[in-house]
C-alpha cells in the first residue's frame, strides 16, 4: 500500500462533470489499495472572479479581508468532490487549510508553510477515509485565514505530501507534462520524461505555468518525488525528481517565457553607499518580490537603475518608488509593462561555454532588441519586447534543437 497525494487545478474541477471524473479517478487510485489524499484548487475562473470583486470595492484592498474573500473557491470545490465521492459508495472527508491545520506567516497574500499538523489526517486515513483538502490557504497564529499566492494548491499539495512522506506527489492539470516550451507556440514541443528539481525551479521562476516556485522548492527540500499528469487521460507523465548524470547530458532542457513582469526604471540616482537599501527595503516591507536588477556604470556621480516586478505588484511598486524618487535624489521614475522575459535552461549549460552567445545571435537575427539579461548556472534570461515573446520562443526552440521528430513517433 502506498500514500498518495493527487492534487487537481482549476481547470479538472472547472464544471460538475469533471469534478465527477476526478472522483473516479481518486476512487481508482484509492481501489488499487492506496491511501489517498487530494488537495484541490477553486474551479476554473472563481479565483478570479473572486479577485475581481475585490477590486471593486477598492483599488488596494485590505490583504487580510482579501484572504478571506479569495480563500472561498476551494471550500466549494472540496465539499463537492467529497460529496461526490460519498455518492459513489467511498469514505471521503473534507478539511479547509486552517481545519488540519496548514500554519503559515501572516503575509497575506502570499504567506509561506511554516508547518502542517498531520495528526488528524493520518487518523482519518486509518479509518478509510479518502482525504480532500482545500489548497491555496493555511492559517498564521492568530487564527487568521491565509492564502499561498496564485498556484498556490501546488505548494499545498506538496507540503502535505512531504509532511505524510507520500510515496509520490501527482500534480494533474490540463497538460500531460512538462514541455521543452509551450506547444501552444510550437507545435513540435516536446514532452520531457524527467526533468531535475533545479531545472523545474528556473522553469516555474521564469514563467513555465505547469508548477508553482514553492512547491518545487518544498519537492527539493524534503526529496518529494512529483509526478505531473494530465486529469484527462492516463498517459505518463514528467517526473520532477532529484539529478541524475543521464539529465547532464542534455545541453538545453526548454525555452520558457513570462509576460507576467513589469520594468520599473530609476533615472540619475545618486550613485552613493545606502541608496540601494533605501530604494529596495520599502519594496520588501511590502512583500514585492523584485527580481531582475541592473543598475548602469556612474557618470558623473549619478546612475541609473532597473528592475522587475510582477504585474501584480507593478502599480504599487511604482507608487512607492515614485514616492521615494525625491527622497533618494532620484529625476525620474519610468515604467514598462509591456515587456516578456525569455529564458533557455538546462543543468548541461554548466559544462558548456557558449550558450548565451548562441541565445543572443539567434535573437539578434531576428532583430529582437535585448533590454536586460541575467543568468545563472543553468539558465539565460532575457528581457524584451512582449510583442517578440512568441518568436523568440520559436527560434530559440529551433536553435537548441528541442523540437520532436515527427518521424520518431
Amino acid at each position: 500500500m502506498a500514500l498518495v497525494v493527487q492534487k487537481y487545478g482549476g481547470t479538472s474541477v472547472g464544471s460538475v462533470e469533471r469534478i465527477k471524473n476526478v472522483a473516479r479517478r481518486v476512487a481508482k487510485t484509492y481501489d488499487e489499495g492506496n491511501d489517498v489524499v487530494v488537495i484541490v484548487s477553486a474551479m476554473a475562473g472563481e479565483t478570479n472572479r473572486l479577485v475581481a470583486l475585490t477590486q471593486e470595492v477598492c483599488e488596494f484592498p485590505s490583504e487580510r479581508e482579501y484572504d478571506v474573500v479569495v480563500s472561498t473557491g476551494e471550500q466549494v470545490t472540496i465539499g463537492l468532490l467529497s460529496m461526490c465521492l460519498q455518492s459513489m459508495g467511498y469514505k471521503a472527508k473534507s478539511y479547509l487549510g486552517p481545519q488540519i491545520p496548514v500554519m503559515t506567516d501572516n503575509a497575506f497574500s502570499k504567506a509561506r508553510i511554516k508547518s502542517i499538523d498531520d495528526k488528524k489526517v493520518r487518523e482519518d486515513l486509518k479509518n478509510g477515509n479518502i482525504i480532500v483538502v482545500a489548497g491555496f490557504q493555511g492559517t498564521d497564529l492568530d487564527g487568521n485565514i491565509t492564502t499561498l499566492g496564485r498556484g498556490g494548491s501546488d505548494t499545498s499539495a506538496v507540503a502535505v505530501a512531504a509532511a505524510l512522506k507520500a510515496d509520490v506527489c501527482e500534480i494533474y492539470t490540463d497538460v500531460d507534462g512538462v514541455y521543452t516550451t509551450d506547444p501552444r507556440i510550437v507545435e513540435n514541443a516536446s514532452k520531457i520524461e524527467r526533468v531535475s528539481y533545479d531545472e523545474m525551479l528556473e522553469m516555474a521562476s521564469l514563467g513555465a505555468k505547469i508548477l508553482q516556485i514553492r512547491s518545487v522548492e518544498f519537492a527539493k527540500k524534503y526529496g518529494v518525488v512529483i509526478h505531473v499528469r494530465s486529469s484527462f487521460n492516463d498517459n505518463p507523465g514528467t517526473l520532477v525528481m532529484k539529478e541524475d548524470s543521464e539529465m547532464e547530458t542534455v545541453l538545453v532542457s526548454g525555452v520558457t517565457y513570462n509576460k507576467d513582469e513589469a520594468k520599473i526604471s530609476v533615472l540619475r540616482v545618486p550613485d552613493k553607499p545606502g541608496i540601494a537599501s533605501k530604494l529596495f527595503a520599502p519594496l520588501t516591507d511590502a512583500n514585492i518580490t523584485v527580481d531582475m536588477i541592473i543598475q548602469n556604470v556612474s557618470n558623473e556621480g549619478y546612475t541609473d537603475m532597473t528592475f522587475t516586478v510582477l504585474k501584480s505588484d507593478f502599480k504599487k511598486a511604482l507608487k512607492i518608488v515614485e514616492e521615494l524618487a525625491g527622497e533618494i535624489g532620484a529625476e525620474k521614475v519610468q515604467g514598462d509593462e509591456n515587456i516578456a522575459k525569455v529564458s533557455i535552461v538546462g543543468v548541461g549549460m554548466r559544462s558548456h561555454s557558449g550558450i548565451a552567445s548562441k541565445m543572443f545571435t539567434t535573437l539578434a537575427e531576428e532583430g529582437v532588441n535585448i533590454e536586460m539579461i541575467s543568468t545563472s548556472e543553468i539558465k539565460v534570461s532575457c528581457v524584451i519586447d512582449s510583442k517578440y515573446t512568441e518568436l523568440a520562443v520559436r527560434v530559440l526552440h529551433d536553435a537548441f534543437e528541442l523540437g520532436s521528430d515527427p518521424e520518431a513517433e
